[in-house]
């Protein structure tokens, strides 16, 4: 399931829901993203996240739908948020559910990695006089690169 919504969500709430009635799950996943109050040496006083509704959604189903091919999962959410956020805020909850621990995980570890790198969400951070947009970093695509399959 893939949600995107401005509202907070319920990390236990969800993780209940993941898992109820499936008594096939044997190990689940999960990872929160969470704004924090530093990038590098300045403060961050809020967090925008902006996305084109519509584009946003198809492209994390195309994501969510490659991990589901690679790994034997029993349940998969994603839920990211956009909006304005402040430190301290959930910005993206990924969950996984498979009968063992390794397909959990690594599809987890999969979701973030990809959408860190290929979900179309842009990020403004502000405070301390400033706003700037944030760029792809080089380890988030080392760190997607190393789930591509077309690589040699």
């Amino acid at each position: 399931m893939i949600r995107v919504q401005e509202s907070p969500f319920d990390i236990a709430e969800e993780m209940r829901l993941v898992r109820q009635g499936n008594l096939a799950i044997g190990a689940t996943a999960a990872f929160v993203g969470t704004v924090r109050e530093l990038s590098g040496d300045s403060t961050i006083d809020t967090m925008t996240l902006e996305h084109y509704p519509g584009m946003t959604e198809k492209a994390l189903e195309d994501i969510a739908e490659q991990a589901r091919e690679r790994w034997p999962l029993e349940a998969l959410l994603v839920v990211h948020r956009y909006g304005r956020l402040e430190p301290g805020d959930d910005i993206v909850l990924v969950i996984t559910a498979s009968a063992h621990r390794k397909a959990a995980f690594d599809a987890c570890m999969f979701l973030m990695d990809w959408l860190k790198t290929k979900a179309p969400f842009w990020k403004l951070e502000s405070g301390q006089d400033r706003d700037e947009w944030v760029d792809s970093r080089l380890d988030d695509e080392a760190a997607a690169a190393r789930w591509d399959t077309n690589a040699s």
